[in-house]
């Protein structure tokens, strides 16, 4: 039931919140939707800076298809958020139970698959604004070799252009959105899940550096 209420709801949900972006003058560039638009299950792995993420992922929904987020259960008791969450058909999971949380993604992933959607996923696990992509969880990477499913990197610039947590700035922002080519997880297993991690984070390391200068440099030549 949730599957197919999956693709509707979360298409609403993009088409209702999008406007936000406009409201507080972010704008959000997508490259790679030649990727991004493929209609096969894929993980999608991407770098977590804020909660402006979220806004990023609506602004690439429509080319995204199908798509189905991880997230911490407590989401799910948090209202009327809980209750939009749950018909999007997010994956909720119990992040204090190791153990549990893979069984539950390695099930879920299996229907997915049966239906073509994409999973979005933040391997850093906790968002930080610090002009850097963290070391990654191994969660997302088990679950990929499990259920042989590719992983598609996808890489925010930085927002230290424009957000500073610390001191409460936040300015008008721009941000490119990069979907990188597809890793296949066909010749690693559990024993070198630690490679296809880490193969992952330097392909993201490069493009968010990039991407992150050439938006500098963009700013630079507007104040000239």
């Amino acid at each position: 039931m949730r599957l197919i209420l999956l693709k509707k709801n979360s298409r609403t949900a993009s088409t209702v919140l999008n406007p936000i972006s406009n409201m507080i003058n972010m704008k959000w560039e997508l490259r790679g939707a030649e990727f991004l638009s493929v209609k096969k299950s894929v993980i999608m792995v991407a770098n977590h800076q804020s909660s402006l993420d979220i806004l990023g992922m609506f602004a690439i929904w429509h080319t995204m298809g199908k798509v189905t987020v991880i997230a911490k259960r407590e989401i799910l008791y948090s209202g009327p958020f809980g209750l939009a969450a749950w018909l999007c058909g997010l994956v909720f999971i119990n992040k204090k139970d190791v153990t549990e949380s893979r069984e539950l993604m390695r099930v879920a992933m299996e229907k997915l698959k049966r239906e073509n959607i994409k999973l979005w996923v933040f391997p850093e696990g906790t968002r930080r604004n610090t002009g850097e992509i963290h070391e990654f969880k191994k969660g997302a990477f088990h679950l990929a070799i499990q259920t042989n499913t590719p992983i598609m990197p996808i890489v925010y610039s930085s927002y230290q252009t424009f957000l500073n947590d610390k001191e409460k700035v936040f300015n008008p922002g721009e941000v490119i959105i990069e979907a990188l080519p597809e890793i296949s997880t066909e010749n690693y297993t559990t024993e070198n899940v630690d490679e296809l991690m880490e193969k992952t984070r330097k392909m993201m390391d490069i493009t968010f550096h990039k991407n992150s200068l050439e938006i500098k440099n963009r700013q630079r030549q507007r104040k000239v």
